[in-house]
């Protein structure tokens, strides 16, 4: 169950501002004055004040624009929703920046971002947009933003693609091995959690908790959606949220016991900031805080609160685990992902290359 609660925090006069300049022509000091409106409208899901900004930093900064313009139209929740017109806003900035450097910073994060969204596109089609689905170029557009230009979010994309046994052909003796997608897809999730991508930490929680494609392992499904809260960013939190609403509500005593002795360490080890914590401005202040709870009526809090604010003797009926007992899931630099606990098959990959199912 989740209701919402409404911060108001920000200046309410710098929206009516924007509001005011939104019911004419839209006349901007410079481009770069054009771009953080646009950004900072972009951020607070004001589209209609965004779009103007973004269309009039076509001439001055076209890619940066286009790739706004796209997400814009991309968003099933705003008003603007137009996935023909985010297809070709997308495919046209992949094309464009087909030969680009992939150590270029500006530009090839939204070269790879681009090429991952036709893929998408182009997975499924877009019937009403006349988009027909052809899956070979999908699978080369998505395979090329994840390892020429490194995208982390590329990645998880494909790391989900190969879990449902698609994805890039990986050829055994000649012939497709799906076993062999479902290995890279454990593979790629790993990898990301690591590194900190709150929506591989979330996925592979779910997975852990479930038992499915890694070995069921609740404990470590706790601490690691605990995790992918910390890190996530405004615009991921919501599934994220709902993904550990599910495991924290269905969590036993003894599991919570256990993942709370384990926050701290979960949290040096793979925790991030989100990068939106560094663009915050006026509109993000003003913000929606879902306040959720389970079905018995139980407050729905991230365990790190609750090993902050209350005292251990209220969480831990029982002795904690020795120091010698503690083991990470995934260590940093490895591909084998070992449960927390005592010594038991391992979660995903091996080192000798076997799967754990």
């Amino acid at each position: 169950m989740r209701t919402f609660r409404l911060a108001l925090v920000g200046s309410v006069a710098s929206i009516l501002m924007l509001g005011s300049a939104a019911a004419g022509d839209v006349v901007f000091r410079s481009p770069d004055d054009a771009m953080r409106q646009g950004i900072s409208a972009f951020n607070g899901g004001y589209y209609e004040l965004a779009l103007p900004a973004f269309e009039s930093l076509e001439a001055s900064k076209p890619q940066v624009a286009r790739y706004y313009m796209a997400r814009i139209y991309a968003d099933n929740e705003g008003a603007y929703t137009d996935h023909g017109k985010a297809y070709k806003l997308y495919k046209a900035l992949a094309d464009e920046l087909q030969d680009i450097d992939p150590d270029d910073d500006a530009l090839a994060p939204i070269a790879a971002k681009s090429l991952t969204a036709v893929s998408m596109y182009l997975r499924n089609g877009i019937p009403d947009a006349g988009v027909r689905p052809d899956v070979e170029v999908a699978n080369r557009d998505l395979q090329r933003a994840a390892l020429t230009f490194n995208d982390e979010d590329a990645q998880f994309e494909l790391a989900k693609v190969y879990l449902r046994g698609e994805g890039p052909d990986i050829s055994v003796a000649g012939f497709d091995d799906p076993a062999s997608k479902i290995e890279n897809g454990r593979h790629w999730l790993s990898r990301l959690s690591q590194a900190g991508h709150p929506g591989a930490q979330a996925f592979l929680a779910d997975l852990m908790w479930r038992g499915k494609f890694v070995q069921k392992n609740q404990t470590a499904a706790l601490n690691l959606i605990d995790v992918a809260v910390a890190n996530a960013p405004p615009s991921e939190r919501v599934w994220i949220e709902d993904i550990y609403q599910n495991i924290f509500c269905n969590a036993g005593e003894g599991v919570r016991q256990q993942a709370t002795g384990r926050v701290a360490e979960w949290h040096n080890r793979y925790g991030r900031s989100p990068s939106s914590r560094n663009d915050k401005d006026g509109l993000d202040n003003l913000t929606v805080e879902p306040v959720r709870t389970c079905a018995n009526g139980e407050l729905v809090r991230p365990m790190s609160a609750e090993a902050k604010t209350i005292p251990p003797v209220q969480i831990i009926s029982s002795p904690p685990p020795q120091p010698g007992q503690r083991s990470a899931l995934i260590p940093a630099g490895a591909a084998a992902m070992p449960p927390v606990g005592p010594p038991s098959p391992v979660v995903g990959l091996t080192p000798n290359g076997a799967t754990a199912r």
